[in-house]
């Protein structure tokens, strides 16, 4: 043993398991549709499975989320359709809200790297900047950037016969049309906001962001903020607006109408319930009765599934967050395996969904392994539906997956493809994560009780060879 240093989870049903085809291995032409996270792990697997692969990625790097800009729109709450789009929702402060052990993928840890390179931080929970890096080398260790058409925009993407019609753009602004056997969808889902309903609003003079347009807390200097949302991005920003506002008070939809607390960490921050009403003096009322003059409302109220580029008629949809109908959270049984996508659950270990995402899509296009029929598909798909109606869960969380339905998803894709089941350490360490981001949102990333966990992960990396030595920041 190294010495260590200083909800709603789906039932994942059991149709009828993938058997290896029979017929011959097919290599398909195929698209993916953005070069972040998901995209690039789903180009390696589509080529380890023979296919050809063209990335599309309207950006002139890779990363997707996580490259980093100091520029946000013009339009602060993002609701104007001919707004300028900055795509990035990541704000100057951001880190990891989970241990970056369990955030790698399966044979590409994400450990800190050379310790002469400053760049870089080795910390637990690292900075934006550090999981960029990764990205970047994960792009760079497996000779991905060769297959990614940088500064490309797809604007469609719409069935042509058995196969499937890819309009583009480049930066000039020149369009093309392409066909491939495939397209696989790994856009992500963090740039069209969802914005918090409040009564009175229309009349209240004050100012209004959503978090995706929010990087630093300087243009907050003494004011009165009212944050809408205490999960990650909520909590965060709140607390990174302490150090300048006057006052910074949280509404948080989960709390009871009874919730007054000034929070740990800083004297400047309460936690309310939801917001009553917003008047044109200026007021803010909470659930609680309180009254506060505020000066702005930051909205960390999620975002919302947006495809904009994909036409299929009418049969994908997207209703309240849920994208459908897909069997899995993946395929359209109708269209499939023509059409996928990567990356649509949340509240799961990211990059090891997209991950095992990626290998079952291409080992279906290469027809190493089958689908049920599409009867079949849509079956397990409305049952999943009337579960979670059954369960009065709203539609916006099909897609969640939790502590639980996230092991048993991840665990059920990789029996279907042969892959060994996710690690215990990997599952622990979310669940122990998502408890000290609930409960100690001021010192998690910097404070933990489960050293076992480092030491185990760290052991495995080890004994498959992933790393040649534990780095020194790690255990020291």
């Amino acid at each position: 043993m190294i010495a260590p240093s200083d909800d709603w989870s789906p039932t994942i049903s059991k149709p009828t398991k993938m058997a290896p085809s029979c017929s011959p291995i097919n290599s398909l032409h195929v698209a993916v549709i953005g070069a972040g996270a998901a995209g690039l792990v789903a180009a390696r697997e589509l080529r380890r499975e023979s296919h050809s692969v063209v990335v599309f990625e309207r950006n002139t790097e890779v990363g997707g989320l996580w490259v980093y800009t100091p520029q946000s729109e013009p339009d602060p709450l993002s609701l104007d359709p001919n707004r300028t789009v900055v795509h990035s929702s990541v704000y100057d402060s951001l880190r990891t809200n989970l241990p970056r052990e369990c955030m790698g993928y399966s044979d590409f840890p994400f450990v800190p790297r050379p310790e002469h390179d400053e760049s870089r931080d080795p910390r637990r929970y690292p900075t934006h900047r550090e999981v960029l890096a990764y990205l970047r080398d994960f792009a760079r260790e497996f000779k991905l950037v060769e297959m990614v058409r940088f500064g490309t925009e797809v604007v469609r993407v719409e069935q042509d016969g058995r196969k499937w019609k890819i309009r583009s753009r480049n930066s000039d602004g020149v369009s093309r049309d392409e066909i491939f056997d495939s397209v696989v969808v790994c856009n992500g889902h963090y740039t069209e906001p969802r914005v918090a309903q409040i009564p009175g609003i229309d009349l209240w003079p004050g100012k209004q962001l959503h978090s995706h347009n929010y990087r630093v807390p300087d243009p907050f200097k003494d004011q009165v903020v009212v944050v809408i949302g205490n999960f990650a991005s909520g909590s965060d920003i709140s607390r990174d607006l302490t150090g300048v506002a006057k006052e910074v008070h949280i509404a948080a939809r989960s709390k009871p109408s009874e919730t007054y607390e000034k929070l740990p960490g800083a004297d400047n921050l309460w936690l309310h319930p939801m917001i009553e009403t917003a008047r044109k003096d200026g007021s803010i009322v909470f659930k609680n009765g309180k009254v506060v003059q505020a000066d702005t409302i930051v909205h960390c109220t999620g975002y919302i599934y947006h495809f904009p580029f994909l036409n299929t008629n009418g049969y994908i949809t997207v209703e309240d967050n849920c994208v459908g109908p897909l069997y899995k959270h993946v395929f359209p049984p109708a269209l499939a395996p023509g059409l996928s996508f990567i990356g649509l659950p949340w509240m799961t270990l990211l990059f090891t969904l997209f991950e095992l995402q990626s290998k079952w899509v291409a080992a279906v296009l290469s027809g190493r392994v089958t689908l049920p029929s599409e009867d079949k598909m849509m079956e397990d798909t409305n049952a999943l539906y009337a579960k979670r109606d059954a369960n009065g869960f709203p539609k916006r969380y099909t897609h969640r997956l939790g502590v639980v339905g996230q092991a048993e998803y991840l665990n059920w894709i990789a029996d279907q493809i042969g892959e060994p089941p996710v690690e215990q350490w990997r599952n622990k360490e979310l669940e122990d994560g998502y408890v000290r981001l609930a409960t100690q949102a001021d010192t998690f990333r910097d404070k933990w009780d489960d050293d076992h966990l480092i030491a185990e992960a760290y052991e495995d990396f080890l004994r498959q060879k992933l790393i040649s030595a534990i780095p020194s920041q790690i255990f020291g």
